[in-house]
């Protein structure tokens, strides 16, 4: 697409995608503090790709210390529309064995004590979660993961857990009992604040273990989990460059809004009024404000 530019957050071994040209590491400062790491700008095939570590390059950073905000206003500040999150998980399904990829199409959100909202007091807004996910970018990884020849499961839900500490035997039956299908430390607020941020987001689960419920795989040990990310990795990169690539192929034709509404989430979000709006918190969100007060919807 002409005026897209890819984005994706993932473990530190997908930093070394082949075929990125012009790559340089920058600083990109926000006012929700720093984000993971310093962001990756390059290209593959005239295509703009932004990576970001989400852990940092070393693998650094806990789920639970993640700056999601600050993650995510990075790459709006970086000129992101499009944006696919890798991440490793366990498996919910016994059809889902370590080293499936699984596109996530709805989330429960476990998680505690994280900040999961740009907005606030002063400055008011509900975006609209019943879709969690972009549905084109979604078909676009899909079309991507044909021709890699690497089998995606289209559709799952994500039992989004704080972490660092893996489930109870209990706590994994009990999610299987609810249907979810993977479950996974990074994706939320993430995908929420994606959302509110105006960026179309895709997720990509990569599965390592069966978490604990299986009773032939009955604990989750990280020696062995690193071993599945390794080769998830590798073909977790592949995949990029041939989203990126078919991107590309695209051409310039202009974007057209999002089916999903991604894209245009906060039309009639933002429910404050604009002389009762907090001015501190919309300075901090200038970035993620710009298309809605530029077009005069806010």
């Amino acid at each position: 697409m002409g005026d897209s530019v890819l984005g994706i957050i993932g473990g530190s071994g997908l930093g070394d995608i082949e075929g990125l040209a012009n790559k340089e590491w920058r600083t990109v400062e926000t006012p929700f503090g720093e984000p993971s790491d310093q962001l990756c700008f390059g290209s593959i095939e005239g295509q703009a790709v932004v990576f970001l570590p989400r852990h940092g390059r070393g693998h650094t950073t806990p789920p639970d210390a993640i700056n999601f905000q600050a993650n995510i206003d990075a790459m709006k500040r970086a000129g992101v529309t499009d944006l696919v999150s890798f991440s490793a998980c366990g498996s919910l399904r016994e059809d889902l064995p370590p080293g499936s990829f699984v596109r996530v199409s709805q989330y429960i959100d476990r998680t505690l004590g994280r900040v999961g909202s740009f907005f606030g007091p002063g400055l008011v807004a509900h975006v609209s979660m019943a879709e969690p996910v972009c549905s084109r970018l979604g078909q676009w990884v899909q079309a991507a993961a044909q021709d890699q020849d690497t089998v995606i499961h289209d559709g799952g839900t994500y039992l989004a857990m704080n972490g660092p500490q893996f489930s109870t035997q209990a706590e994994s039956h009990l999610y299987r009992s609810w249907g979810c299908d993977v479950i996974g430390m990074t994706n939320m607020p993430e995908a929420k604040l994606a959302r509110e941020a105006e960026i179309c987001y895709a997720s990509i689960a990569m599965v390592t273990d069966y978490d604990c419920w299986h009773p032939d795989h009955a604990h989750v040990e990280v020696a062995n989990i690193i071993e599945v990310m390794n080769d998830n990795a590798a073909r977790a990169r592949a995949l990029v460059v041939g989203l990126a690539t078919g991107l590309a192929q695209q051409g310039a034709d202009p974007r057209t809004p999002c089916d999903t509404g991604c894209d245009h989430a906060l039309e009639t979000a933002i429910i404050t009024a604009p002389d009762a709006r907090n001015p501190a918190l919309a300075g901090k969100l200038d970035a993620i404000l710009a298309r809605v007060m530029g077009d005069g919807h806010a």
